[in-house]
């Protein structure tokens, strides 16, 4: 067995409200980020980096109907985006799948001068960030 890192994150499961929706959000995204599809079954779907997979699923477990990332949990999450210029990339591609960007004034710079990235938020409301190296 290869040497993982303690803390690292194995994987990463967001329950939608909107699963085709988030299949062609998500999937674009992660695909632009390296990530490979995984799985696939009725109810969600995920994809797949190194050791690291990332799920969307519609659960009937779901007691809501929207998310909101403002709400009490998880408010976003940051993805490695490789180069500045795939951030760039990325972020101008980013509304034609669905991604639209947040802080566009202070872009690229919202999370501090010395601090390279793109927030971009999706139809349902999901926020990532996209940090260059």
């Amino acid at each position: 067995m290869r040497d993982v890192p303690v803390g690292s994150i194995r994987h990463l499961e967001i329950w939608v409200p909107h699963l085709d929706r988030a299949r062609e959000e998500w999937g674009w995204l992660l695909g632009e980020l390296g990530y490979e599809p995984f799985q696939d079954w009725p109810t969600g779907c995920s994809w797949k980096l190194g050791g690291t997979y990332v799920v969307v699923e519609s659960s009937d477990a779901i007691t809501g109907t929207a998310h909101r990332r403002t709400d009490p949990g998880v408010n976003h999450v940051a993805f490695h985006a490789g180069t500045r210029e795939n951030v760039d990339r990325i972020r101008a591609l980013g509304a034609d799948a669905g991604w639209y960007e947040m802080f566009e004034s202070k872009y690229p710079h919202a999370g501090g001068p010395d601090h390279y990235a793109a927030y971009l938020v999706n139809t349902d409301s999901y926020e990532v960030e996209l940090v260059a190296e």
